[in-house]
């Protein structure tokens, strides 16, 4: 029995300015409860002896973890979706405190690691750069959906079709009226704005990659570029050690298929999607990248290696979707490879092989 097995475990459920904590003895017996504020809770941490301390890996948690750990206190963070089902009856904060209490009993629930500040701060950097980046679609749509209602049709695309929208605004003898006119200018600048900064902000990301060694080796990877790299050190601290094997890894991401299994029946069915949203989709549209670059490749004669010759033969045997979702798989789990043995992807070749021999189950 480790020293601190006989200090209280606390339950805490977070908020903005009221914490609601549930304290147990060493059997994980809730023999007290209380709710503080922000002032409070932090003199009540400050003076107490406490050995363990319970939360969900939600807002805020990452900050209160640190400050808990500087105090020499062990916390554990805890996925949020798998605390619900220890909830009883009506959901309250004291209820939620307890149930983070029994769901910390669990062997089978893997907490969540601890982000560092840069880590959070990087994760940051990606949330704007999102932002900015749906503004401006935004933005883009409705100058479309304005020259549409004049008669005026746009070309797609992002670039191409704002050239156009500024070359009929410069034009005095467009159908645009003078009414509008200036202020679809305005929306022109404010778009050409965001533009700006999103450039800055990917100079910023390309200069924490360059320093960065688990950025330079996942960039090394085919379909993973700035954004997928940076974006994947900032969620895993370039550490993979926590994770089980690569299935759970790609499994983190969501890329793994869901089961419904009884007896003797085994079905297995589309991606779960559950996960980390953003790293998904950077997988999914890296693998997408690769897969219309290695048909271009093979419809001009050139050869291809051996990851997008399975990627082609699964697309083969499938369709252009399912063989995106089956090549992002394999992508995290080439990613999960670099990560653990810290190399390159081109000296991971034999490494390769044996992920491409692996048998990952398509759908029907």
């Amino acid at each position: 029995m480790n020293a601190t097995a006989a200090l209280p475990i606390v339950g805490v459920d977070l908020a903005k300015s009221v914490f609601q904590l549930a304290i147990a003895d060493a059997n994980w017996r809730v023999v007290e409860r209380q709710r503080l504020t922000r002032t409070q809770f932090e003199r009540w941490f400050a003076n107490r002896a406490v050995g363990l301390v319970v939360m969900e890996a939600c807002g805020s948690a990452h900050h209160w973890a640190r400050w808990l750990s500087g105090l020499g206190i062990e916390v554990r963070l805890l996925p949020a979706p798998y605390v619900r089902a220890y909830v009883k009856r009506n959901k309250t904060d004291a209820a939620d405190a307890e149930a983070l209490l029994e769901a910390a009993r669990c062997a089978d629930i893997v907490p969540v690691r601890v982000k560092s500040v840069d880590e959070q701060a990087l994760q940051a950097l990606h949330r704007t750069r999102s932002l900015w980046m749906a503004t401006r679609t935004a933005r883009i749509n409705a100058l479309r959906g304005f020259c549409r209602e004049f008669g005026i049709a746009i070309a797609q695309g992002a670039r191409v079709g704002l050239e156009q929208i500024a070359r009929v605004l410069a034009e005095p003898n467009s159908a645009i009226p003078d009414l509008i006119r200036e202020t679809m200018k305005l929306l022109v600048e404010e778009i050409r704005l965001l533009e700006a900064r999103v450039g800055q902000l990917e100079r910023e990301l390309t200069q924490t990659a360059r320093q960065s060694a688990a950025c330079t080796t996942l960039l090394s990877i085919p379909g993973v570029g700035l954004l997928t790299a940076t974006a994947m050190v900032a969620a895993t601290s370039g550490n993979v050690g926590h994770f089980r094997d690569a299935r759970h890894f790609a499994a983190w991401f969501g890329l793994t298929p869901k089961e419904y299994s009884s007896g003797s029946t085994r079905r297995i069915g589309r991606i779960s999607k559950r996960g980390d949203r953003y790293l998904r989709m950077l997988l999914t549209h890296g693998a997408r990248s690769v897969l219309r670059a290695a048909t271009a490749a093979t419809q001009a004669g050139r050869a291809v290696d051996s990851l997008r010759a399975w990627a082609l033969a699964v697309q083969a045997r499938t369709n252009h979707n399912k063989a995106t979702c089956a090549l992002a798989n394999k992508l995290a789990r080439i990613c999960y490879a670099c990560l653990r043995d810290g190399s390159p992807y081109g000296q991971l070749r034999r490494l390769e092989k044996k992920i491409t021999r692996s048998a990952y189950p398509i759908p029907a």
